[in-house]
């Protein structure tokens, strides 16, 4: 199922209808600042679990992802000392992962790396989500090998056809962008670029 949304002025209805799937334990495929992503209610441990099949993700050995709204909503899902508060604010929205120590309001599945990865996309769909869903979404990039056609990343008709049986809802949101989320690790309380992408990281 194609829902068509725009960067302004969406359906409220539309929107509703994302976050009543994700409320019901469903999974999306929707448009971020970096690439297309897959994702779910960031506190149904099951929802989280059906993403890690999909991904083949280990979550005792990966970092697990969440969107959340904006700064206030991220310090109740994550540890933050002042300096990360300060560089994250800085920099966000933007094509960032940080990496920080995971808060007591997440599920179990998180604390098993004691870790969180915090996105806030510079994007208005997959904010607005969150924001209406007043709950993080937990996300990751959709499954892919080098070999496949850029197209089934980035066009979302071609999306829909590869992945649609896999989610309930792919959300049409534009051509999507191939570059990653740039990571900065700030568990300990220093900041390291872990893996360098399509985010350029002020003041670091």
């Amino acid at each position: 199922m194609l829902l068509k949304l725009y960067e302004k002025n969406n359906n409220p209805n539309d929107l509703q209808r994302i976050v009543d799937v994700l409320n019901d334990g469903g999974l999306i495929i929707y448009p971020t600042d970096t690439m297309y992503a897959i994702g779910c209610h960031g506190l149904k441990e099951r929802a989280i679990e059906r993403i890690c099949r999909i991904k083949d993700i280990d979550a005792k050995k990966n970092h697990l992802s969440i969107i959340c709204y904006d700064m206030s909503s991220i310090s109740e899902y994550a540890k933050l000392d002042n300096n990360t508060f300060k560089l994250m604010k800085r920099n966000l929205p933007g094509p960032f992962t940080f990496i920080l120590g995971a808060g007591s309001r997440l599920p179990k599945i998180f604390k098993n790396r004691k870790e969180v990865g915090i996105r806030m996309p510079d994007n208005d769909i997959s904010r607005e989500i969150a924001r209406m869903l007043d709950a993080p979404i937990m996300t990751t990039t959709l499954p892919y090998n080098v070999k496949d056609d850029v197209e089934y990343l980035t066009t979302p008709e071609l999306i829909e056809e590869k992945f649609g049986n896999m989610v309930d809802l792919v959300v049409d949101g534009g051509i999507g962008g191939i570059e990653p989320s740039t990571i900065v690790y700030c568990v300990d309380g220093e900041a390291e670029i872990t893996r360098q992408g399509k985010g350029i990281l002020q003041d670091f």
